[in-house]
């Protein structure tokens, strides 16, 4: 064995060694909310596909009628030959729903944050972000070159205690935070943090990943109180309740076209597929026609917390702290085996001593299926 290998081997046995070793698992996703693993049937409860978008007839036919006339890939970066006419049918659509002047589409979430932060930080500059915020969100912050602080989750008095320390020795000052938080499933104060970052002179950024489409009439999280918060960088994704691929930046159109200058991830990109943009336009049309549809992931998931017996239900996303990863599996596995899927979510991805199960929710989750999900969690996870 040389030294890679044994690099390789000794850091898996590590991870193995603490139950945090991965595996890829062959998962079919079947219509709905339905998959096969292993050779049984589930109904899965840790997609992201909350709205059941991905095999909705209007958007699969609008990407095999781009996939007819345009092709498989767009053939380059967009700077280059890959802006093809649908980017900007999108990129108006975004705008629109986010209430921003302008939009642009990335190849992915991940690109995105990568991408924008850099483009507007750099090394003279400070980058506030929410602790438990998404991966992404650290890793576009650390690019920057610039002072990276988090302050504690969702604690506006320590981010303003921050700022109030930090701003005065920087050019500009970034303030970051998942509008949706991934793994708890709680909302941002956006309001709030809103304010505090006009006070300081501070350019708030939300990743609304998980937000649009199912909070706030699918508008996402600035919009959660009825009316839109002041939140100058508007961050999500196209892979969750769109149905699709991509992440996008709505904002300002000088904030736009200076990010379509900068951000290295969308100019040393190849350009998104026309199917996935076409898709994407289609799932907006729906959300946009049927918000009753769109409410209905947040809907199941209250009905599940008051059934389980848990506080009610921010999003989509319900966590169930266990804290012990080998308990958190056994969970797991527990449901699995009533045919039911739930993901173990272990560290890194989540704080050492917070492994849980995370449920997410979708509008095609039956009322029963979600009724007895509440029973076994509150008999054989909590034993109440």
């Amino acid at each position: 064995m040389d030294s890679l290998d044994g690099f390789a081997a000794g850091k898996l046995a590590e991870l193995e060694a603490r139950n945090l070793r991965r595996v890829l698992v062959d998962t079919v996703r079947e219509d709905g909310v339905w998959v096969v693993r292993r050779g049984r049937r589930l109904m899965s409860f840790s997609c992201n596909d909350y709205l059941n978008l991905t095999r909705h007839p209007r958007v699969v036919a609008a990407a095999m009628a781009a996939l007819q006339r345009y092709g498989v890939g767009s053939g380059a970066s967009r700077l280059v030959t890959g802006n093809h006419p649908l980017f900007a049918e999108l990129e108006a659509r975004l705008a629109r729903l986010k209430g921003t002047e302008a939009a642009c589409v990335f190849s992915s979430g991940y690109q995105a944050n990568t991408g924008i932060i850099p483009a507007l930080a750099g090394s003279d500059d400070l980058v506030l972000v929410d602790e438990l915020a998404h991966s992404c969100l650290w890793a576009g912050a650390r690019m920057t070159g610039g002072t990276v602080l988090g302050f504690r989750h969702n604690d506006v008095g320590h981010a303003e205690e921050l700022l109030a320390a930090q701003r005065g020795r920087h050019r500009h000052a970034v303030v970051a935070t998942d509008g949706v938080f991934s793994m708890d499933g709680d909302l941002a104060p956006v309001p709030a943090l809103s304010a505090l970052a006009r006070r300081h002179d501070a350019w708030l950024m939300t990743d609304d990943a998980h937000g649009i489409g199912v909070v706030g009439a699918g508008r996402g999280s600035s919009f959660v109180d009825g009316a839109k918060a002041d939140v100058p960088l508007q961050m999500g994704t196209l892979s969750k309740a769109i149905g699709g691929h991509g992440g996008y930046l709505c904002a300002s159109a000088p904030v736009i076209d200076l990010v379509r200058m900068r951000a290295r991830t969308f100019v040393y990109s190849t350009g998104l597929p026309p199917a996935m943009v076409a898709a994407a336009i289609a799932a907006l049309d729906i959300i946009e026609e049927e918000p009753g549809y769109a409410a209905l992931p947040l809907q199941k998931a209250r009905a599940f917390t008051r059934l389980a017996g848990l506080t009610e239900a921010e999003s989509p996303i319900v966590p169930i702290v266990i804290g012990d990863v080998q308990a958190t599996l056994d969970a797991s596995r527990l449901i699995e085996e009533a045919g039911y899927l739930v993901a173990a979510i272990r560290p890194p991805t989540v704080p050492v001593g917070t492994a849980r199960l995370r449920i997410a929710f979708t509008a095609l989750h039956p009322d029963a299926a979600i009724g007895h999900l509440a029973e076994i969690v509150r008999t054989r996870i909590f034993g109440r």
